[in-house]
């Protein structure tokens, strides 16, 4: 950990801290117990705090800060554009705006030319759901118990993981599982055993359900707060031909996965397929301004050329998100992003994960690709059961306590940087992971 010397605190971490516990109330949380981090400044994939300690940025915030904290071209862009018009109504046609949309249908597969912008990820999902159900004029969504797909209405019904639970209110969803092959539910012992057996419970559960009544398959294309599993090969090209079958839109979720993350433009040109929808947001900008949206097919688009799409939103195609977002995605192509994502994610971050797998009994699997990986640590290898979470709170208070700011969900550390990460940092943060897993090791 890094104190800037020249950096003397205007007010203090505790104070930042209590002010913030005061008066905001977070998501996900008891409120009685935060003890929030204060974060104050950044810069590439290193953060501070308000005293000056530096942290190498591990998990991009929310698996969202692509390109990096404070990227000069993006952070001129928004205030060139405040300057210019901070906002303007979706109704009005704004030159930002539709440069945007077309720079995001640039990058995306043939025949995807339009794109309707949200908030974020949860709307965006709430809308691909909302246009799919329309388009074909059946209701049923199938999504995954792992995934998650937003804290809205029909996108949290959508998500398979306990923050479902207390929030199951819209209507019309079902849920299978995917592949999965470290903790498979199909008792398979191979990747072409999971991948076929996971289709045919898909298409199983499809024709249970009535085809007829199904508008909408709904996936990541990987799943990332699940446990970023990239599914077999096969797979997502084996979903699109159930989905081409049954008349069922595809809808893949690329708001983690997209933009980068996994070394591609979307993850699922890996994969060699095209859906639908595709839904976006976290990397398309970093975050720097709140956005995210559908890309919509062009059959699906004309659908609506002479029917109302009865959506909207005050702030769809806010000119400071879209200024954000042609910035963004010229400094990806200009500066070669995606591909460090793609060369670090195999030159270093995947080598140096697998040896540390090999030393580390902690380590059940580690699995991704880019700059989205997660390792899995269990108790015994042999059973994989899971870690503790009070072992995994203590993994994390001294991951923070050696300068690393890491994602932690369940029994896993996810190792996902911004895309810009260079060798060196990648290397120093991994170095850090290795310091303390061979501490808790000895201390076992």
């Amino acid at each position: 950990m890094t104190l800037i010397a020249d950096a003397a605190p205007a007010t203090p971490n505790a104070d930042i801290s209590e002010a913030d516990r005061t008066h905001v109330f977070h998501s996900w949380s008891a409120q009685g117990s935060l003890a929030p981090m204060p974060i104050v400044s950044g810069a590439g994939c290193v953060v501070w705090d308000a005293e000056g300690n530096e942290y190498l940025d591990f998990s991009s915030q929310l698996v969202n800060v692509n390109i990096g904290h404070q990227h000069p071209k993006v952070v001129a862009a928004i205030q060139a554009q405040a300057e210019l018009l901070t906002t303007v109504a979706p109704a009005h046609a704004n030159a930002t705006r539709a440069q945007a949309a077309a720079m995001i249908c640039e990058v995306a597969p043939a025949g995807f030319s339009k794109v309707f912008f949200t908030n974020g990820g949860a709307d965006a999902n709430e809308n691909a759901i909302r246009m799919a159900r329309l388009f074909t004029g059946r209701d049923k969504v199938i999504s995954r118990y792992r995934s998650y797909h937003g804290n809205t209405g029909a996108a949290i019904v959508a998500t398979g993981d306990w923050r479902r639970i207390p929030n199951e209110y819209a209507r019309g969803h079902v849920h299978v599982f995917g592949p999965y092959l470290y903790r498979s539910e199909f008792w398979a012992t191979t990747e072409q055993e999971e991948c076929a057996r996971a289709l045919h419970h898909l298409e199983r559960v499809v024709q249970a359900e009535g085809a007829s009544t199904i508008a909408a398959i709904l996936l990541e294309s990987v799943p990332g707060t699940a446990g970023v599993m990239t599914p077999p090969k096969g797979y997502l090209a084996g979903v699109r031909e159930i989905c081409d079958r049954y008349g069922i839109v595809l809808i893949l979720d690329e708001v983690m996965a997209g933009f980068g993350r996994t070394g591609e433009w979307f993850a699922f040109d890996a994969h060699g397929i095209t859906p639908d929808l595709i839904t976006f947001a976290k990397g398309v900008n970093s975050g720097y301004v709140p956005v995210g949206g559908v890309i919509i097919s062009d059959a699906i688009a004309a659908h609506f050329d002479d029917r109302v799409f009865p959506g909207g939103l005050t702030y769809s195609g806010h000119p400071l998100a879209a200024a954000s977002i042609v910035a963004a995605v010229g400094a990806m192509r200009e500066e070669g992003i995606i591909d460090n994502a793609r060369r670090v994610g195999a030159e270093v971050i995947g080598p140096r994960l697998a040896a540390l797998a090999e030393r580390h009994e902690l380590i059940g699997e580690v699995r991704g690709s880019g700059v989205f990986w997660a390792i899995e640590l269990v108790d015994d290898r042999e059973t994989r059961t899971p870690v503790s979470a009070a072992t995994m709170g203590a993994l994390k208070a001294a991951l923070l306590g050696r300068g690393l700011l890491p994602f932690v969900a369940d029994n896993r550390i996810h190792v996902v940087p911004p895309c810009v990460i260079t060798d060196d940092e990648a290397h120093r943060g991994l170095d850090i992971i290795d310091a303390v897993l061979t501490e808790f090791a000895s201390a076992r």
